[in-house]
């Protein structure tokens, strides 16, 4: 039986599952005639947006899962601040934050801060607008994903995350897509989720 791949663009707000939890939306309501055996891996909390990945390969969904294979996911965080030097530094290097009641330092990650606002959806609603307050947009990269991870490096440097969006795992990136948006992928844009 071939299997099924997919990109999916999700929508703030949205849980990244398909099973009901009180009055949340979920992944139900865009996937209507997809295979039982399908799940996204790994997740977006229901406040984050951008690129998931779903399929019902288990020997796939173990090589995106365990450590042992590194593959980069970029988000694109708005924080609220101007980043410095010393804290972007931090944030590369690895920051210390708290991860099941223990203190954990995160892997090297790639950070660059976006001077440019990236071209990105309105989000609905929108995040809180604070006229003394400037917000900042960074692109980071990890290797790794602890729960709440990018939202915790950012607070450990002062820079509160806004607004999250995931815009690629591997190669694959959101390009053109919308919240929303499912792309049914074949082989060769499996192959870009391990290329580095």
């Amino acid at each position: 039986m071939p299997f099924d791949y997919y990109f999916f663009y999700k929508p703030y707000k949205v849980m990244s599952q398909f099973s009901s939890e009180g009055d949340k939306e979920t992944l139900a309501s865009f996937f209507k005639n997809i295979s039982k055996d399908v799940y996204p891996v790994g997740r977006l909390d229901y406040d984050s947006e951008g690129l998931l990945f779903l399929t019902n390969d288990k020997t796939l969904n173990h090589r995106l899962l365990n450590p042992l294979f590194i593959h980069e996911r970029t988000y694109w965080v708005q924080v609220e601040g101007v980043p410095t030097e010393t804290g972007l530094q931090q944030l590369r290097k690895g920051t210390f934050i708290n991860i099941d009641g223990k203190e954990y330092k995160t892997k090297p990650a790639k950070v660059t801060w976006m001077k440019e606002a990236p071209e990105v959806p309105s989000r609905n609603p929108p995040i809180r607008h604070r006229e003394n307050i400037p917000t900042s947009w960074l692109a980071i990269t990890l290797t790794e994903g602890k729960n709440r991870q990018v939202r915790k490096m950012t607070a450990s440097v002062n820079l509160p995350t806004l607004r999250l969006i995931r815009y690629s795992i591997g190669k694959v990136t959101l390009d053109k897509m919308k919240p929303g948006d499912i792309l049914k992928a074949n082989d060769s844009f499996i192959q870009k989720l391990f290329e580095r």
